[in-house]
């Protein structure tokens, strides 16, 4: 199991989702529409489009969006964050690891040798895929025995002929 960084786009989270919805909901209250027309454009339920117009009349759209999160604040602040990031680009074996793969544990010690924070695995996780944006990867197994032109020859020649039968 490694780590790379993803190039893709990840796709809007849940909450991202629901933020979106809402925040179309005031734009639709702001051109008059019911809120049954509304309930049924966004997928929702009629309770749903009351409570917002209720907070959207108290508070205007901005009322509707998001709030940060509550709770713990993260172990690592943003330039750790990049601390590390820099740190794992060079690579497992810069860290003194024998093959060049990333763990969980890895990048673990990693994080303590850089800003001096032990977090959990279920923490590095978090870490890798969330803040840093990095993809599970696993290594493709193969057999050193492999030989490629007669898996290709065999599919060729021989595939065809034992789907046909005798």
């Amino acid at each position: 199991m490694s780590f790379k960084p993803s190039s893709v786009v990840p796709p809007l989270t849940r909450p991202q989702l629901a933020e979106a919805r809402r925040v179309r909901a005031a734009e639709l209250f702001g051109q008059g529409r019911s809120g049954a027309e509304i309930a049924r454009m966004l997928g929702v339920s009629d309770e749903s489009v009351r409570r917002w117009k209720r907070v959207w009349e108290e508070g205007g759209a901005d009322a509707l969006r998001r709030r940060p999160a509550t709770g713990r604040p993260p172990k690592l602040d943003d330039a750790q964050v990049e601390q590390v990031r820099t740190a794992l680009e060079q690579g497992a074996q810069a860290h003194g690891f024998e093959a060049d793969l990333w763990t969980l544990e890895r990048v673990g010690l990693v994080v303590e040798r850089v800003t001096g924070v032990v977090l959990s695995r279920a923490s590095v996780w978090r870490l890798l895929t969330g803040r840093l944006g990095w993809s599970l990867q696993r290594p493709e197994r193969r057999a050193v025995e492999r030989d490629e032109s007669e898996i290709a020859r065999w599919i060729a020649h021989e595939w065809p002929r034992i789907k046909r039968g005798p």
